[in-house]
């Protein structure tokens, strides 16, 4: 009897044992797909880590499942929202539901429609509305089907279903088919239009490393304004596209992270630096050059980085 308890005993541990939740990370930030709002995640998970003891992974997931997440508590951190592009997921989360904060240090970021020199030299082009010209549009033509290519961003991105808004408002989405694909691979194919001294037109944006890499024309657009600027996203309205109208510039972005609000009582600490972190365009326009052009790993590049700014990361501290 005493050794079927003793067994019974061991089998009940066992049980408990693999019932038991999975450990988790004391912060979990979400990592959407480009290149900057990386090296951030990676910079965060260091100071946070070194500074303060704590456990922090980091996730893969789209602006919309990052938001879900930080507003169930499953993730914590959104390193780099782009407002005014994730203004409708800022409105829901931080105004309405009031699950999410925000760090009042934005970076500021431009967004536009771009072309090599070499290009504005060979074509011409000076203006977005030039795409609206079937021969213009031509010079982009790199299939034969009549239409020019342009890359308007990578699936998922709020600033694709923008530019796809201000397509149609312009009217070049009559002339150039508008390309959705990974920014890996458009970037690439800005590498190899450079090289064979081909045309190319594509949407670019700051901080971004491209401006350092490539000579860059950014195409001249009506200054923004707020009257003329009327644009739905998806989760908006089913007839988003259709009820949308954008032909003037994009008005400046700013870069802000955001952080779940259970954080100020679940780790206050950490909730404390995420509001004071505060970077500029320059900075994060060299932290993600050393990703994406030099190929330096993530983590030992936010280490070193983290290392040889301390004033900075102090400021965060306190």
């Amino acid at each position: 009897m005493k050794v079927n308890k003793v067994l019974s005993s061991v089998a009940v541990a066992a049980v408990l044992s693999t019932a038991a939740p999975a450990y988790a990370a004391d912060v979990i930030i979400g990592v959407p797909n480009w290149p900057s709002v990386r090296v951030t995640a990676h910079v965060l998970k260091v100071v946070l880590e070194d500074n303060l003891g704590l456990e922090v992974e980091l996730q893969n997931g789209t602006n919309p499942v990052v938001f879900e997440a930080m507003d169930s508590g499953s993730m914590h951190v959104h390193p780099e929202v782009w407002l005014p592009n994730q203004s409708n997921l800022n409105n829901k989360f931080v105004n309405e539901r009031k699950s999410v904060m925000v760090n009042p240090n934005g970076v500021a970021g431009d967004q536009a429609m771009c072309v090599t020199k070499g290009t504005a030299e060979r074509t011409g082009i000076t203006e977005l509305s030039d795409l609206t010209n079937p021969d213009m549009a031509k010079n982009f033509d790199t299939d034969g089907d009549g239409k020019g290519e342009i890359w308007i961003g990578a699936a998922g991105w709020a600033s694709t279903n923008v530019e796809k808004v201000r397509a149609k408002s312009y009217g070049y989405s009559e002339t150039m088919q508008l390309k959705e694909m990974d920014e890996t691979l458009a970037l690439a194919e800005v590498d190899n239009a450079v090289a064979q001294k081909k045309d190319i037109v594509f949407f670019c944006y700051t901080p971004h490393h491209m401006f350092a890499l490539h000579d860059l024309v950014i195409l001249k657009e009506p200054k923004h304004d707020a009257a003329k600027w009327n644009v739905l996203q998806p989760t908006d309205d089913p007839e988003w596209l259709e009820k949308s109208d954008a032909a003037v510039a994009w008005n400046t972005a700013y870069l802000h992270i955001h952080y779940a609000a259970k954080l100020e009582e679940e780790q206050p600490a950490a909730a404390e630096v995420l509001k004071n972190v505060k970077l500029d365009t320059d900075t994060v326009s060299a932290m993600t050059y050393a990703l994406v052009v030099e190929k330096q790993d993530p983590e030992a590049y936010a280490k070193k980085w983290v290392s040889e700014n301390g004033a900075l990361v102090d400021s965060w501290l306190n």
